[in-house]
């Protein structure tokens, strides 16, 4: 029987600690969440590997050193509303849920969305709603956010969701160019966005979040 506990234990030594990620609430929602119940079962043992789950159809349970890496540049407090666009089943929700006052996971997929909904109440995370729709469209009827984590790639950031966030907020969005990935916070302000590099990292782009080619005649 495999021993997940120490596998998580391990994670966190291997991956996330040497990552420069030493915030508590990070390394204990990590040490506490089983990664491994948010991943098809067929792809329990690749749940603690240092590199993204492949969901299939282009989603992916990000790496923990990118996940534990994007919490800390977003330094969520136990006051804030978070949105959780791509959630799968749930894994980065119940992370986020440990830190925050309550999530909003959004997942297009329903059947997907249904079963992290069960994951997530089995595993105490009861502070997270999961919302079923285009992951690009947010969830405007539960905001504004405070904060809005995105569990993929991005190569744009729709308008849409920019509005969704709170006047002093903050977003974190994987941004692809290429085979090249860089992580950059955006911080409002005044109706405004200002972006800072914070990490490289790698993932599939998220259906919706494609730059959109430019139309020539």
């Amino acid at each position: 029987m495999t021993d997940y506990a120490a596998r998580r234990t391990m994670m966190v030594d291997t991956q996330v600690r040497p990552a420069d990620v030493t915030k508590f609430p990070i390394i204990d929602a990590m040490l506490s969440v089983p990664r491994e119940a948010f991943v098809p079962r067929a792809l329990r043992d690749a749940a603690y590997v240092g590199e993204n789950v492949d969901l299939g159809g282009g989603r992916v349970v990000l790496e923990p050193r990118t996940l534990a890496k994007l919490l800390d540049a977003l330094d969520i407090r136990g006051n804030e509303l978070v949105l959780d666009i791509g959630s799968a089943m749930g894994y980065s929700a119940a992370v986020i849920s440990r830190m925050a006052e309550a999530v909003i996971a959004v997942e297009e997929d329903e059947s997907l969305g249904a079963e992290a909904q069960q994951l997530l109440l089995e595993n105490g995370a009861d502070n997270v709603i999961v919302y079923t729709g285009a992951l690009k469209d947010g969830a405007s009827e539960h905001g504004p956010y405070d904060v809005i984590a995105i569990q993929g790639a991005v190569e744009q950031v729709p308008a849409d969701l920019i509005d969704q966030i709170k006047d002093g907020g903050r977003i974190a969005c994987l941004f692809m160019d290429g085979a090249l990935g860089a992580v950059r916070v955006g911080y409002k302000a005044g109706g405004q966005m200002t972006w800072r590099f914070a990490f490289n990292a790698g993932a599939p782009v998220l259906p919706g979040f494609e730059k959109q080619a430019a139309f020539a005649l």
